[in-house]
């Protein structure tokens, strides 16, 4: 006679494992990695705006007239020189020409460099450099902003 046909084998119970962790925890744990995530992304963009505002400052100038485009030049480079290396806002002449070649992996050429240096104090009209020149001083600030922001 089989009274109790419904009766099983008892069954124990997988055992606890070694971090139970429970849904609110993996949201908690979720929002912190989000929020490094989010400060990571912050720092990021701040980088970068500033590279990406120095580069449009950089392709507003105009190499027409290569005095005038020299010193807005050596201006948006000091500017940047204040904000990262406060030592060499100071600099000048071959000094200013050797930080600024220390501190980028493409050399300024001597045209360049005596157009940056001498660009200051010369008539805004004068004809001793060519657009050429200009353009190739600004390529070199483009390299240089590139490496340094």
């Amino acid at each position: 006679m089989n009274n109790l046909p419904e009766i099983r084998d008892i069954h124990i119970p997988d055992g606890v494992s070694f971090l139970p962790i429970a849904y609110g925890w993996w949201v908690i744990l979720a929002s912190i990695i989000c929020f490094f995530l989010f400060i990571k992304l912050i720092i990021l963009g701040i980088k970068t705006s500033k590279r990406f505002y120095a580069l449009r400052q950089l392709k507003d100038i105009n190499t027409e007239q290569p005095v005038i485009a020299a010193v807005k030049l050596s201006e948006l480079l000091r500017r940047i020189c204040h904000f990262k290396f406060k030592e060499a806002s100071a600099l000048y002449g071959e000094d200013w020409i050797n930080f600024l070649n220390n501190h980028s992996t493409h050399k300024i050429s001597d045209d360049c460099a005596k157009l940056l240096v001498y660009a200051p104090f010369m008539n805004t009209n004068d004809k001793t450099y060519s657009p050429v020149i200009a353009e190739e001083l600004k390529l070199f600030c483009k390299h240089w902003i590139g490496a340094n922001l």
